[in-house]
């Protein structure tokens, strides 16, 4: 019904930002996230939005990002995960972890979120995964560039690029750095933690 929401800040709370558009006021839930990337009282701010209408509710949930909005709809599919869960794992570490998180199985990290336990965050995965590969992170190596794979398996190599151009790197930052590190692992999981520290100088 609405596709987002062009405003004044007017109240920031613990989960909820209230939007003044044009002397209405729109009550928002949001995640920790969105609400730290709101502006101060009296600010302009646009905001994503999602209607979820319940036979006993209607909320609306506000995102900064279209890509926070996207992620949230693909948690709130999970079997088990309601809005206030999602909400709750969106806040929990920034949106680029978060992916990292589920591309590459790290059940530790998704736990952290509240409420999030150790089966949760497996179902996360499992059910993401392959939702996330398919439409959020090109398959295979981009075009005009190879890798050589003596060491290791092509398709950690393609996973390993994949995960990291998901995380908002371009190809050729995230086919550079795997290419640095290829001969020291030999799953994605692996090469995207050594090329994230490598590329950080750590």
């Amino acid at each position: 019904m609405f596709a987002y929401l062009d405003g004044i800040v007017a109240e920031k709370g613990l989960n909820e930002l209230v939007l003044d558009v044009h002397g209405v006021g729109y009550s928002l839930n949001c995640s920790a996230t969105t609400l730290a990337a709101a502006p101060v009282k009296g600010e302009k701010m646009k905001v994503y939005t999602f209607l979820s209408v319940k036979e006993d509710a209607v909320d609306l949930f506000g995102f900064a990002t279209k890509e926070e909005k996207r992620m949230f709809q693909r948690l709130t599919g999970v079997s088990g995960i309601g809005p206030k869960s999602a909400l709750a794992i969106l806040g929990s570490m920034p949106l680029r972890d978060l992916t990292l998180a589920i591309v590459t199985g790290d059940t530790t990290a998704l736990s952290r979120a509240p409420g999030v336990g150790k089966k949760t965050a497996q179902r996360i995965s499992l059910e993401l995964k392959e939702a996330l590969s398919k439409e959020d992170i090109p398959s295979g190596i981009p075009g005009g560039i190879t890798l050589p794979v003596e060491t290791i398996a092509t398709d950690a190599v393609n996973e390993a690029i994949a995960a990291l151009q998901a995380l908002g790197y371009t190809a050729s930052e995230a086919t550079g750095a795997v290419a640095k590190i290829k001969h020291q692992g030999t799953h994605a999981d692996e090469l995207v933690r050594l090329a994230l520290k490598n590329m950080a100088g750590m």
